[in-house]
């Protein structure tokens, strides 16, 4: 790992904590959380699919 990688690293987690502050000063419950990471996630999959299929 270099050290650019290590600076991505610090910055990802860094926007973590920001996100992760901003979802408790909202106040947004665990479910609603839950469910939104699950549709962030499987849209993100489904263009990474999508992406993969034209690629070949």
């Amino acid at each position: 790992m270099n050290a650019y990688a290590w600076v991505s690293m610090i910055a990802l987690v860094g926007w973590l904590v920001l996100a992760a502050g901003s979802y408790r000063a909202h106040r947004i419950g665990a479910k609603k959380t839950i469910v939104m990471a699950l549709a962030w996630g499987s849209i993100v999959l489904l263009v990474a699919a999508f992406f993969s299929a034209i690629g070949r």
